[in-house]
């Protein structure tokens, strides 16, 4: 069963993008294979850019999908649900829930601030719990 934490931005700077960042340097320092489902193709080209903008200590090797080494990388980044691989960790950019929650053991997903978007998160939400996933719920700060 997996797990899905739910993670809350706290204001329009916090975007979902810069907390994934710093959220895949973190699992990728625990040795997490991670996949990353954004929106589009040119919300994954922006991870991608914003991922080579961290610091050289905190380096996360990734691809985009169809990129990169036959073999993979530690992280890569999708736009298409049916790109995704099964990877330990999922981090959900896309806004919607995926299909087979049950291929991660863990998902990452936000709260926007917007209340558009907030009330999206709600839904998403309930069908996780639906799906009989773990769910958790976690502060910027955390």
């Amino acid at each position: 069963m997996p797990q899905v934490i739910f993670w809350q931005l706290t204001d329009e700077a916090d975007g979902a993008e810069s907390r994934a960042c710093h959220l895949i340097a973190k699992a990728y320092a625990n040795k997490k294979k991670i996949a990353v489902l954004c929106a589009s193709n040119a919300s994954a080209e922006v991870l991608d850019e914003l991922l080579w903008q961290l610091p050289a200590a905190r380096f996360v090797p990734h691809n985009l999908f169809g990129e990169g080494p036959s073999s993979g990388t530690p992280v890569e980044i999708c736009w298409q649900e049916n790109q995704l691989t099964r990877r330990s960790l999922l981090v959900n950019l896309s806004g919607e829930m995926i299909s087979s929650p049950q291929s991660f053991q863990t998902i990452y997903d936000f709260v926007p601030v917007a209340d558009d978007a907030k009330q999206a998160a709600r839904v998403r939400y309930k069908r996780y719990q639906q799906a009989g996933c773990q769910l958790q719920f976690k502060s910027a700060d955390s």
